[in-house]
């Protein structure tokens, strides 16, 4: 299922309310909350130029927040623990801060792409 298919998905009020149970238990289960991480820290800079280029547009609080979470975690998991409860990433926190800006970077490549091989698409 491609991304966009999933996403749509995930705006329909009763898959929502359908899924919603089993998010929970996901996110438990993943445990990155309990090391301070937010979803979006997840996301490997080397794998994907695009990830990096988002990453470098980060506004530079942002990219030292990510940073401290991500070496407290790599520290956290060599001392095989957990951060106490009281510190942990609650779920209003858990705010994608990257995604938007993954989406921003995937659209202009594509747009660049279209560009450079005249398959520009003008919609009026």
């Amino acid at each position: 299922m491609s991304f966009s298919a999933t996403h749509s998905l995930a705006h329909v009020p009763w898959v929502r309310t359908l899924l919603q149970p089993f998010s929970k238990v996901y996110v438990s289960a993943a445990g990155y909350r309990k090391l301070g991480l937010k979803y979006d820290d997840l996301i490997e800079d080397d794998s994907n130029p695009i990830y990096k280029e988002a990453i470098r547009r980060l506004r530079p609080e942002v990219a030292d927040a990510r940073a401290f979470r991500m070496k407290r975690a790599i520290h956290l998991d060599m001392q095989h623990t957990i951060l106490p409860k009281a510190e942990w990433t609650k779920p209003d926190e858990d705010v994608r801060y990257l995604t938007p800006l993954i989406k921003e970077v995937s659209l202009e490549v594509t747009e660049r792409e279209a560009f450079e091989t005249g398959n520009i698409d003008v919609k009026h």
